[in-house]
C-alpha cells in the first residue's frame, strides 16, 4: 500500500524533505508506519521507551489519530500521515 508522510518543524529537518511516499506491504496500522518511517530515519525522535513522545501530533487525512483508534488506527492505502512534533510558545 501506498501511503504519503508530511513532516514538520524539526521532523521535517530530521527527514530532510516535507513530503514522503512510500510503498509498504506489511503495515496495516498507523503504528507500524510510523515503525517504519522511523527505521528509515533513526534521527526523526518519535518514541520514548517504546511509546509514541507526549504531544506529538499525527494526523491521517487531517484527523488527529488519537481521535479514531491512535497508533491501531488501519491504513488501507492512499492515506496520507502528518507529523507534528510537540510545540511550545507563545
Amino acid at each position: 500500500m501506498e501511503i504519503t508522510l508530511r513532516f514538520f518543524a524539526s521532523f521535517r529537518e530530521a527527514v530532510g524533505q516535507k513530503t514522503l511516499v512510500r510503498e509498504y506491504d506489511d503495515v496495516s496500522t498507523v503504528g507500524g508506519a510510523l515503525e517504519a518511517i522511523t527505521a528509515e530515519f533513526p534521527d526523526l525522535d518519535l518514541y520514548d521507551d517504546g511509546a509514541l513522545r507526549e504531544y506529538v501530533t499525527v494526523m491521517r487525512d487531517g484527523r488527529d489519530v488519537t481521535h479514531i483508534d491512535g497508533l491501531d488506527t488501519e491504513l488501507a492505502g492512499g492515506e496520507t500521515l502528518s507529523l507534528f512534533p510537540p510545540v511550545a510558545g507563545g
